[in-house]
């Protein structure tokens, strides 16, 4: 069944597709999969669902599992919805050592959310995740392309009201254009 007619990528986005695909020999569009899956996710309200999964799958000529394999692997892909916001707090080795834990607490606290829940106004995701490579500006978390390092509870609760009043969705591909690629 053909889901082009149900989800559609913006003319922007599809001309994006095509470069990432461009990029690679003919026949192995299949290695354009983790860009598009990024790009799907943040066209469609931050989270892969299986309608999308097929779509992407249709783009690249591939069957839908080999898209459902891969955003199923990588914790950077969303398989449920999530808020506009999505927080992820790393909690390896130097962050839980310089309190990534309590700023955990304190995201909860605020957010009045546990890990993995979202806010009822859709604003706030909050997900704890392995290494984020910032282990020496620890305490860290990330959301959408942005990193925020040495975190402090002061540092968190400035950050979620700086968000909170953007009120707009963040993903990976925040600051990627069309002419990056």
């Amino acid at each position: 069944m053909s889901t082009s007619k149900e989800i559609k990528f913006s003319n922007e986005a599809l001309e994006l597709v095509a470069k990432m695909i461009s990029r690679y020999p003919e026949g192995k569009q299949k290695s354009a999969l983790l860009p598009v899956l990024h790009l799907a996710q943040a066209e469609f309200d931050g989270w892969l669902s299986p309608e999308v999964m097929d779509y992407v799958a249709e783009l690249l000529s591939i069957q839908p599992i080999e898209v459902y394999e891969v955003a199923s692997f990588y914790s950077m892909f969303n398989l449920k919805p999530v808020g506009k916001c999505l927080l992820e707090v790393c909690r390896t080795s130097s962050c839980w050592l310089r309190g990534a834990n309590e700023i955990v607490e304190h995201i909860e606290k605020k957010l009045g959310i546990k890990e993995g829940e979202t806010t009822p106004d859709g604003m706030f995701t909050l997900k704890t995740v392995e290494c984020l490579g910032s282990c020496g500006t620890a305490p860290m978390m990330m959301c959408g392309a942005q990193f925020h390092e040495n975190l402090t509870f002061q540092k968190v609760d400035s950050i979620l009201d700086q968000l909170k009043s953007e009120g707009k969705r963040k993903t990976y591909l925040d600051d990627v254009t069309v002419n990056h690629y």
